[in-house]
């Protein structure tokens, strides 16, 4: 923060380091200079300022530009229980390693920048399904390329990050463009199991609900980690709240097979259980 800048200036400042999208650097930028101070010594910060709020808008423009005629978004919409991106530069194994966790159909070859967009697939993991895209190759000042304040976005609001490289620079450069996002990542080494690997990362879990007598029910629900029964109740039927009596389980969470359980049990991944009512 600059000498003598007053509060609502650090303020404006913190939401500028948080934000996400275009519109709110936009907006946060141009209350850091409303607020900032107005002397000889603050020139150049004011300077800066309307540098950096000239970038966002042409910015902003050429995404807009890019909407109307390029003929796909750089936006993803989350979907599925979790969303995943793979990351890192070119020529790294992205596009294989997207093709082999979704059979996602998407184009591999041995020249640079193969892939201009977001790729998505999904990844069937025991019935849940998890969201996996593919982010562009990361080149050095990512935030100053045309998509990259787009594709940026898509990596901060995902729930983890693969990374992929080959050296320790380009490891440096992953490190230097995405130092200030704060997803949890999974570096890969070509693990055999890697979905397997993605699925410990993620702070989900599956849990299966069976009817007396019966074998469990397929696909299994997904929760997140921490999750009682009451919240499987919610999720699986309101009713089961209104005339719930118990619940037996079976899993990693129960002492022993069938264990009676009340609300508030705390489940773990690939319980099953199974609902009595009144």
């Amino acid at each position: 923060m600059p000498v003598n800048a007053g509060p609502e200036y650090g303020a404006a400042e913190s939401e500028y380091l948080k934000a996400v999208t275009n519109e709110e650097k936009l907006k946060a930028l141009q209350k850091m200079l409303a607020t900032a101070p107005k002397h000889k010594s603050s020139q150049k910060l004011v300077a800066e300022l309307k540098g950096k709020i000239a970038r966002v808008r042409a910015q902003m423009e050429r995404e807009r530009t890019l909407k109307r005629g390029s003929g796909f978004q750089t936006a993803v919409k989350k979907e599925g229980a979790a969303q995943v991106v793979i990351v890192g530069p070119t020529n790294v194994g992205k596009s294989t390693l997207l093709k082999q966790l979704t059979n996602a159909q998407v184009a591999i070859a041995s020249y640079p920048f193969t892939t201009k967009k977001p790729e998505i697939g999904t990844l069937n993991h025991h019935g849940i399904k998890l969201q996996v895209v593919e982010i562009p190759a990361i080149v050095p000042n990512f935030m100053q390329t045309e998509l990259g304040p787009s594709l940026l976005a898509i990596i901060r609001q995902s729930d983890l990050i693969v990374l992929m490289f080959n050296t320790a620079e380009e490891k440096a450069l992953l490190d230097k463009e995405l130092h200030d996002i704060d997803v949890p990542r999974l570096i890969y080494h070509n693990q055999e199991k890697i979905a397997d690997e993605i699925w410990k990362r993620l702070q989900i879990i599956k849990v299966y609900t069976k009817q007396p007598g019966k074998k469990h029910d397929y696909p299994p629900v997904d929760m997140k980690k921490g999750s009682t029964i009451h919240n499987l109740a919610e999720k699986v039927h309101k009713d089961f709240l209104k005339s719930f009596k118990y619940a037996k389980v079976w899993g990693p969470s129960a002492k022993f097979e069938g264990m009676t359980c009340g609300l508030e049990h705390v489940l773990k991944d690939n319980d099953v259980v199974e609902f009595h009512t009144r």
